[in-house]
């Protein structure tokens, strides 16, 4: 018999995730890491980074929060950021804001 746990209620949260070309990875990871919007402030819970295995100068960014707020705001924040480091740092970002709906271990 499998046992299929799904995850609810409280483990609830809404994931902005970006996705943007980098010029190149160890600049922009030095520059996310230096932190210019304060995500700890901001109410992000906990972040995630990908990279494609056939694109290393690309990157996609999953950011956690408790609400639609600090997200939003959080975008906002990075929109405003975007404007002085576009082409320098990256380029062209893509984002969306989701709505955890399950999470399921199988």
């Amino acid at each position: 018999m499998q046992f299929i746990s799904i995850k609810m209620g409280k483990e609830k949260s809404i994931h902005l995730q970006i996705e943007h070309k980098v010029p190149n990875f160890d600049g922009w990871k030095k520059a996310f890491e230096n932190d210019p919007i304060n995500r700890k402030k901001a109410g992000v819970r906990n972040y995630k980074i990908f990279r494609p295995f056939d694109d290393p100068n690309y990157v996609v960014i999953d950011l956690e929060f408790d609400n639609l707020k600090e997200a939003e705001d959080t975008l906002s924040a990075l929109r405003n950021l975007w404007t002085k480091v576009e082409g320098k740092i990256m380029m062209n970002p893509q984002t969306r804001i989701l709505d955890l709906v399950e999470t399921v271990d199988v």
